[in-house]
């Protein structure tokens, strides 16, 4: 009997050991920050900007911070314990675009009320494991041209970022590029976290960060809001809702985590969106996800089997940043738009690469090329997203002009 106890006291060290080595890891620590900094500032900026237009009020926007962010990385912290997978969650950003048209003719209530009801529907899928048949169909060459097509504005804003700091973006890029060609410096600090340093360092002493009142700490104030289930709605929001977590979020998510040799557990996943999307709901936030974006850079550097350990780091700041929304969101906003927008891209440099290796080095390559093109244009039709029009004009192509590919691919991934 002591030698059990002792055994299961052994692995219960072990575990303790292996989440607070999280911290000890520089790659898990680099990429976990880089993806909070993503998520905290153009998203954030979006975020903001879409709920000042529909007239929300400082505490309605705070409430949504904290359901998006703290509820987020609660989120992000379970799956990626649970699983050892990088899994990151927070808001849709598609679906908040859906909601300037709404905010012209429905009420606050009402649209919270379509949030209840998607997050009931996109449960139903992940419970009944329709989600799950619907994924092992999906070539993935046209999911990877589809992601191709959402992350190249990404890598464009390395260049992008010449035309607004040039000294901050040439000091950031040369110390990636340093890092990257040595080894040695590398194996010290990950080439990304070693630019975002030096890029900080940067703006710092040009001026570039912008001042930062920080005399009071505001922590965050959730509302909880009683929804309005009215049939317009219902109708006009909850389908192209379940969109943009399921066909395009999701989709990007799950494709990038393949890609890394992850095999993430969908049903699980599925099934997490739609429960997270009625706590989310509770305090006024869009539809919960698995974002794309934020585990593309998870899956940046490091050994495989220690992502999860970003998503730690991920899930902390997050969790972090919604308690103290109005002081964090001071913070995140005072560093120059273009450093992180530069941090980001060449995060995504890799995920990029294989993107494009995946999607046009083998079958129904037109369908790839299609779903790159109709996804970088970025015009929604039907007030859907083009990511989502991406995969059905692909579909569509595919099927016209290269139907045996096509044939072929489904049935190998069923």
């Amino acid at each position: 009997m002591g030698d059990r106890a002792g055994d299961e006291m052994t692995t219960e060290d072990r575990s303790h050991a292996r989440v607070f080595a999280v911290f000890s890891n520089r790659h898990a620590v680099s990429n976990g920050i880089t993806a909070f900094l993503f998520a905290s500032t153009g998203p954030l900026a979006i975020l903001i900007t879409v709920g000042r237009d529909g007239g929300l009020t400082e505490a309605d926007l705070a409430s949504w911070i904290f359901g998006g962010y703290t509820l987020g990385g609660l989120m992000s912290l379970y799956f990626c314990l649970r699983h050892r997978q990088p899994l990151g969650f927070a808001w849709t950003i598609p679906g908040a675009l859906l909601l300037p048209t709404a905010f012209d003719h429905l009420t606050f209530a009402e649209i919270v009320g379509a949030y209840w009801a998607t997050g009931v529907l996109i449960a139903v899928l992940g419970w009944t494991g329709l989600i799950t048949w619907v994924m092992r169909r999906i070539p993935m060459p046209i999911v990877m041209g589809m992601v191709a097509g959402v992350f190249l504005p990404f890598g464009v804003k390395v260049v992008t970022a010449f035309t607004e700091t040039a000294a901050l973006a040439a000091t950031a890029l040369a110390v990636f590029l340093l890092f990257t060609l040595s080894p040695a410096l590398g194996r010290r600090l990950p080439p990304v976290l070693a630019a975002l340093l030096a890029g900080g360092a940067v703006a710092w002493g040009t001026g570039a960060v912008a001042p930062v009142d920080m005399g009071t700490v505001g922590f965050a104030d959730p509302r909880l809001y009683v929804p309005r289930f009215s049939p317009q709605a219902m109708i006009e929001l909850v389908i192209p809702l379940a969109i943009t977590v399921l066909g395009i979020q999701n989709a990007q998510g799950l494709a990038v985590l393949k890609h890394a040799g992850h095999e993430a557990p969908v049903k699980a996943i599925t099934l997490g969106s739609g429960f997270g999307t009625l706590l989310f709901a509770l305090v006024g936030s869009v539809p919960a996800c698995l974002t794309g974006p934020v585990n593309a850079i998870l899956v940046t550097s490091g050994e495989k089997r220690s992502h999860w350990q970003a998503g730690i780091v991920f899930g902390l700041a997050m969790l972090c940043f919604g308690l103290l929304a109005p002081s964090a969101t001071r913070l995140a906003l005072a560093l120059p738009l273009s450093l992180i927008g530069l941090i980001g891209g060449l995060a995504m440099l890799r995920v990029l690469q294989g993107s494009f290796k995946t999607a046009f080095s083998g079958e129904c390559s037109i369908g790839a090329l299609v779903a790159f093109v109709v996804s970088i244009a970025g015009v929604p039709i039907f007030n859907i997203g083009a990511p989502f029009w991406g995969l059905v004009f692909a579909f569509a192509a595919s099927w016209l002009l290269e139907r045996e590919q096509l044939r072929r691919l489904t049935a190998g991934t069923a």
